[in-house]
């Protein structure tokens, strides 16, 4: 056995032995992740700016991630070695963190519950996307495209013509087309029932701060959500093939209109763009090195949004900036460079300000043997696979399990295999499989 994965099951074996013996006596304890220790930090490490533009942020904001992250201000540890976070930064909130690990390096009123504008089609994505396979087609009628809000981000979805799913969610991710949010919600059974499927998918998930009334991120009272929880539904989208796929696309073709030509039925198609300027670029804003998406949004009341994600050097960092206070062509797009730009520079030497917290079924979907978390049905495994020695181990418990030492292998056994699978339990790493090695643009 190579000597990493000796030292791992080592380090497997004796964790999973103390916990064992404190499964006995309270196995309620064990059922989630403990809480987040609050980070000591000193003034002269720590940097907590109370400043916010354009309005306050609430006093008291959600802990989950960390208390730190509570604080309104700018959340960082200025220690030795680490540079200084860009200082003409507007946004009244942005988070960036390590998309693997789950460390928040920094964060500026993470759980500031704001409006998402079509940032909270990621929701979406990650709650529907893996209920249709891509080839399926559907006809579009008119009660598919009821209800959308006035001046609504289209795609050009006709009456009476036929889309796959795949055209629907390039439809969604590159144009922000709330045609096509609205006809996928009707195809998974109505608007409102996509609306109580994504909040409960954002209770799993544990972005709390989120409240979705409408399925496209459209304007709506009451609808919230915060740069912390956008985080968190980008890092699990970002789990399934299909979700990297579509977020990561630059341009594509679209599907129009049927026409007469000649007498024979003719279908033409046009191009479409992704409207997330880092990964397309624009006159003033130019593409981010590796960008692998994700999604970005506008409206009146939220101003302008985006989560994205790249990796540089082996560091994969998700950002999220909502409502730039300084007006110009694309400054969500130039803050969120720049904060990426902070996060690969301080990456190894930042301590930790929170985390990125796992979803409430996170553990029990990556103990089972062959879970996975794909875009479509048989799509590609998003967890850690038990490992050979955790699978020897419970079968060794099962064929001894007589008595107390029955019992007690048969909870080693079980741990090991909740152990090697849970990658959050361990260390919250969450791989990412292929999400940054870009396709050669179109």
């Amino acid at each position: 056995m190579p000597a990493p994965q000796q030292t791992i099951r080592r380090s497997l074996l004796v964790l999973s032995a103390a916990l064992s013996s404190l499964a006995l006596t309270a196995p309620l304890a064990l059922a989630a992740p403990s809480p987040t220790p609050t980070p000591s930090t000193t003034p002269s490490a720590t940097t907590s700016a109370t400043a916010s533009p354009t309005a306050t942020p609430p006093a008291n904001m959600s802990s989950v991630g960390g208390a730190r992250l509570a604080q309104p201000g700018t959340q960082v540890n200025l220690t030795s070695g680490v540079p200084v976070v860009p200082k003409d930064l507007t946004a009244r909130s942005w988070i960036v963190s390590d998309a693997e690990t789950g460390d928040v390096l920094a964060a500026h009123n993470a759980h500031w519950r704001l409006p998402p504008a079509s940032t909270l089609k990621m929701l979406f994505a990650d709650t529907v996307l893996p209920k249709f396979p891509k080839t399926t087609e559907h006809k579009v009628v008119a009660s598919d495209l009821a209800g959308m809000g006035a001046g609504s981000s289209l795609v050009g979805i006709k009456e009476g013509e036929s889309y796959t799913v795949h055209d629907l969610w390039l439809g969604v991710f590159l144009r922000s087309g709330n045609d096509a949010v609205h006809v996928l919600s009707h195809m998974n059974g109505g608007v409102d029932q996509t609306v109580a499927d994504m909040n409960a998918h954002a209770q799993d998930l544990q972005a709390l701060d989120t409240r979705v009334v409408t399925p496209d991120g459209y304007d709506e009272p009451g609808q919230v959500s915060s740069a912390y929880d956008l985080t968190l539904i980008a890092r699990s989208g970002l789990q399934k093939k299909d979700f990297r796929e579509y977020c990561s696309t630059v341009s594509a073709k679209f599907p129009g209109e049927t026409t007469k030509k000649k007498g024979k039925s003719v279908r033409g198609t046009f191009e479409i763009q992704n409207t997330n300027r880092l990964l397309s670029g624009d006159s003033d804003v130019s593409v981010y090195p590796g960008i692998a998406g994700v999604k970005n949004g506008n409206t009146t009341n939220a101003g302008a949004t985006f989560t994205g994600v790249a990796e540089r050097g082996g560091k994969v960092l998700l950002v999220t900036v909502m409502n730039p206070e300084k007006d110009e062509h694309n400054e969500v797009y130039k803050e969120a460079a720049k904060i990426l730009d902070w996060g690969f520079q301080a990456a190894g030497k930042v301590q930790p300000v929170g985390e990125l917290v796992a979803p409430k079924n996170a553990a029990q979907a990556s103990a089972q043997p062959g879970a996975t978390a794909s875009g479509e049905a048989g799509g590609d495994t998003a967890g850690t696979k038990p490992t050979a020695s955790s699978t020897a181990s419970v079968s060794t418990a099962d064929e001894d399990g007589s008595g107390g030492v029955g019992i007690a292998l048969a909870i080693v056994g079980g741990l090991l295999v909740l152990l090697a699978g849970g990658v959050f339990l361990v260390n919250r790493r969450w791989p990412l499989p292929d999400l940054v090695r870009r396709r050669p643009r179109p």
